[in-house]
């Protein structure tokens, strides 16, 4: 079966409000960029939070890292490239590459673990049917 990678390119303009008196983005506001990511992601492949909440699935992040490049300053175009890592484990996992203003500058690197939960905040150890039915899909499926 072919190897499939799904990534997803996704734009934002650097707020005031996301900026410290330096005029550089907080750190923490690199994390909700991960999340931009993560949800234009789901909207081009058809895989959002609310398919997992539908079926009574949480997916909390218990896993985040972040290595920072260079700073992104007001009024910078952030460039956020959200790559889906596949794996057997009942679990979603992203990489991140975010850029400035072009796809040659990069600012910082990370990624994110989440681990699939029932409403009774059980850790689910198969994957849900829909999300294997999308991995299917995909051609992301390598094992029977």
């Amino acid at each position: 079966m072919n190897k499939k990678e799904l990534i997803c390119r996704t734009e934002t303009q650097v707020r005031f409000s996301e900026v410290d008196s330096m005029g550089v983005v907080w750190h923490g506001n690199y994390v909700r960029y991960f999340e931009d990511g993560r949800e234009a992601f789901g909207n081009l492949y058809g895989i959002n939070y609310m398919d997992f909440y539908r079926v009574g699935v949480m997916i909390p992040i218990v896993k985040i890292t972040c290595d920072y490049k260079k700073p992104l300053k007001y009024g910078d175009t952030a460039i956020i490239e959200t790559r889906f890592v596949n794996c057997e484990a009942a679990k979603l996992q992203y990489d991140y590459t975010i850029y400035r203003n072009s796809p040659d500058d990069i600012v910082a690197t990370g990624s994110t673990l989440q681990v699939f939960l029932n409403r009774d905040m059980e850790l689910l150890l198969d994957l849900p049917p829909f999300f294997y039915d999308w991995k299917k899909a995909h051609n992301l499926i390598t094992y029977p």
